[in-house]
């Protein structure tokens, strides 16, 4: 289940940061740029995620498909 929520955008230390020239997408944790779909080992999912996780959701029923953005699912 982890594959369909586990992006940057779905992180605890994902921040938007609004300029001039557009967004800006920030990891406080690493401490640099990223982007919303880049993933990485050290996810937290928000609060919000993890219940719709632990409540089982899946990708075809939860109505949150920006949240399946998983190059591996590409490649299958």
């Amino acid at each position: 289940m982890m594959k369909d929520f586990h992006c940057c955008a779905t992180c605890r230390h994902f921040n938007v940061e609004k300029t001039a020239e557009g967004a800006k997408y920030f990891c406080s944790r690493l401490g640099y740029e990223t982007k919303t779909h880049y993933k990485f080992n050290c996810w937290s999912p928000k609060e919000n995620v993890a219940k719709l996780m632990n409540k089982g959701i899946s990708k075809n029923n939860n109505g949150l498909g920006m949240f399946n953005n998983s190059d591996d699912e590409k490649n299958a």
